[in-house]
């Protein structure tokens, strides 16, 4: 018995498949994974630095386009009253704020990767353990008395003594 060849009709050809596949990285991502390294490199460069890193982060937030620039310069604002031991940094682009290299908390314009929120982050180095399941990002639409209160304490609670024993996550 003879078997035929699958019909070239029955499958793609090349440059059909390739237009179907995930094209990788957006222009946003590639900027801001750019954006990290040129950072490492004045890490590396500059060490620590405050002034530094303040300038980085006001250079920044000068690109923002509003209400993104408004949000994050309070935001800024509250996080150099609320925990002035967190060293001002950029972390892909976008505002930070470390604790010995590590960073403790960040701004993410809406519009640098063109999403919905604005959003304030919070990582791992962050007091914020609570039980079992906490938020780590917030979404910020405006900046209110009480979305500043609210941030606030989480500033504040990111940066205290102590991050909580392994025991209590498990």
């Amino acid at each position: 018995m003879t078997v035929k060849p699958p019909s070239k009709l029955a499958q793609p050809s090349r440059s059909t498949a390739r237009t179907t596949e995930p094209q990788g990285f957006t222009a946003e991502e590639r900027a801001a994974m750019k954006a990290r390294t040129q950072e490492l490199k004045a890490e590396a460069r500059l060490g620590r630095n405050r002034a530094e890193g303040e300038r980085a982060v006001l250079a920044a937030l000068a690109l923002m386009p509003e209400p993104d620039r408004t949000l994050g310069e309070q935001f800024h604002a509250l996080v150099g009253a609320a925990a002035p031991e967190l060293l001002p940094r950029t972390w892909y682009g976008m505002p930070a704020y470390a604790r010995e290299g590590q960073v403790v908390c960040f701004f993410q314009s809406a519009s640098k990767f063109k999403t919905r929120y604005t959003t304030i982050g919070f990582s791992d180095a962050a007091n914020l353990d609570e039980g079992t399941l906490w938020p780590t990002t917030f979404a910020l639409t405006t900046w209110t008395p009480e979305g500043e209160a609210k941030i606030d304490a989480l500033v504040r609670r990111a940066v205290s003594e102590g991050l909580p024993s392994q025991s209590k996550r498990d």
